[in-house]
């Protein structure tokens, strides 16, 4: 059970977006957390679950990269005694095959398919991070989607989007 304030308050900002549809709401809510804990100076674990959360709520998708990034910063300086700490579930590790996802899905968006096949690789060799709960399920069934649009999509080298 989630007993960090802050996480319970970001938990709130999900619960706008993906349970009750209020997008704005819900950006709304992460842009006063992020100033709340000091943006990217605050706890990595804060920075890393907010921006990512942050990024699903973003019209634009260099937005929506830009916050992704952040949260894979953030992560690498997380530890599972912080993360315990704060009464979430998920190992450090376990951050990062959706964070991973999430940055292929811009990359792909983007036209970058190179770097959308690296990040959806490296979350693949991260998904063992995490059980096999409904969270692990909802990753699984991201990864096997993006797997399918990115062999759809073969792009050319000289057409890749910087």
């Amino acid at each position: 059970m989630i007993t960090d304030p802050t996480m319970t308050r970001i938990g709130q900002g999900v619960e706008l977006h993906h349970h009750r549809g209020q997008r704005e709401a819900a950006r709304d809510l992460f842009a006063q957390i992020w100033d709340d804990i000091g943006g990217e100076r605050g706890d990595p674990l804060h920075v890393c679950v907010l921006a990512h959360a942050m990024a699903d709520v973003q019209d634009d998708v260099h937005e929506e990269l830009m916050w992704d990034l952040r949260a894979l910063a953030a992560a690498d300086l997380i530890t599972d005694e912080r993360v315990a700490q704060a009464g979430v579930t998920l190992s450090a590790a376990g951050l990062y095959p959706s964070l991973h996802l999430n940055l292929s899905e811009c990359y792909r968006k983007l036209g970058d398919l190179d770097r959308a096949r690296e990040h959806l690789h490296q979350a693949r060799t991260t998904i063992g991070a995490l059980g096999d709960d409904g969270y692990a399920q909802l990753i699984k069934g991201g990864l096997e989607r993006l797997t399918e649009q990115l062999r759809d999509d073969p792009q050319p080298e000289n057409d890749r989007i910087e």
